[in-house]
């Protein structure tokens, strides 16, 4: 009984990191339609930045801790704005470039990374708490997943608040049914359009930073591991629905770690399969919506 709830807890738990990578990726090709492959770029550099924070601060300190998720989420938020100004802008209507362009700044990124921090990964450490386990039903789940549990649902609370329950999130909906009618009104849909380029980066920077904690240590690969598993649930859940995000992130991590305890370590397998699965018998994926 303890293992299949420390099995079922810890799956959750995953996901929710999942969750965290992929909730920006959907939200900028679901408002935006732009797929954008340099969101793993965007995880790495706030995890760094984040990691030099928390190394300054003392890695103990619950302060540092915090204030390293902010810097993480801040960085990314810039990061993004910068890609969206710079590289993106210019090529809205045209998917192939900014396929490419994306795919390009990713492999830059990983190589500036391996320059300024070396190609092994850094470990790190954290406030003692999330090295320690809570006992649940006679499992002892390791007290990061709760920290990653808590982050995934304050995260998709704010960005579903933002989008109903704000003005911006308002224009950015019209803009995205109707872009013409809305500039016409006098709206500048592009500026709402970089905010949320720079929406999705905080939310991988924020998945970074946990990810860095999770992992326990940081490298110039960190974000293109995640990246991968963040795909996949973008298209299981469906492309642009973070509700598709959230439900598929935890389908995805709970069968990858029963398959993991259960079938042999055969959890990434089980996961492309299920990837495959859902693409046959449901193309727009398990919430998404037909072009």
């Amino acid at each position: 009984m303890s293992t299949l709830v420390l099995t079922l807890i810890t799956g959750v738990g995953l996901g929710a990191l999942y969750f965290l990578v992929a909730s920006g990726l959907s939200l900028i090709y679901g408002l935006m339609h732009v797929l954008n492959f340099a969101h793993g770029a965007f995880l790495t550099l706030s995890a760094f930045m984040g990691f030099m924070v928390a190394q300054a601060l003392g890695t103990e300190s619950w302060g540092s801790f915090l204030l390293s998720v902010l810097v993480g989420a801040g960085v990314g938020a810039v990061f993004a704005t910068l890609t969206e100004l710079v590289l993106i802008r210019p090529l809205y209507e045209r998917h192939i470039e900014q396929v490419l362009v994306t795919v390009g700044l990713s492999f830059a990124a990983v190589a500036l990374f391996e320059g300024i921090w070396g190609t092994d990964p850094i470990h790190i450490g954290g406030p003692p708490w999330l090295t320690q386990t809570t006992d649940v039903l006679g499992a002892r789940i390791p007290n990061t997943y709760w920290v990653l549990m808590i982050a995934a649902v304050l995260v998709l609370a704010a960005l579903v608040l933002f989008l109903q329950k704000t003005r911006y999130g308002m224009i950015i909906r019209a803009g995205v049914e109707n872009r013409s009618m809305v500039t016409a009104l006098g709206i500048d849909v592009r500026r709402s359009f970089t905010l949320v380029f720079a929406i999705g980066g905080a939310a991988a920077g924020i998945g970074g930073v946990l990810a860095m904690h999770y992992s326990t240590f940081v490298s110039a690969h960190l974000g293109q591991t995640l990246l991968i598993f963040a795909f996949i649930v973008t298209v299981v859940g469906g492309l642009g629905s973070l509700t598709g995000a959230a439900v598929a992130s935890v389908l995805v991590a709970v069968l990858q770690q029963f398959a993991n305890f259960y079938l042999g370590g055969t959890g990434d397998f089980i996961v492309v399969i299920l990837l495959a699965l859902v693409l046959l018998v449901r193309p727009t994926g398990l919430l998404g919506r037909k072009a």
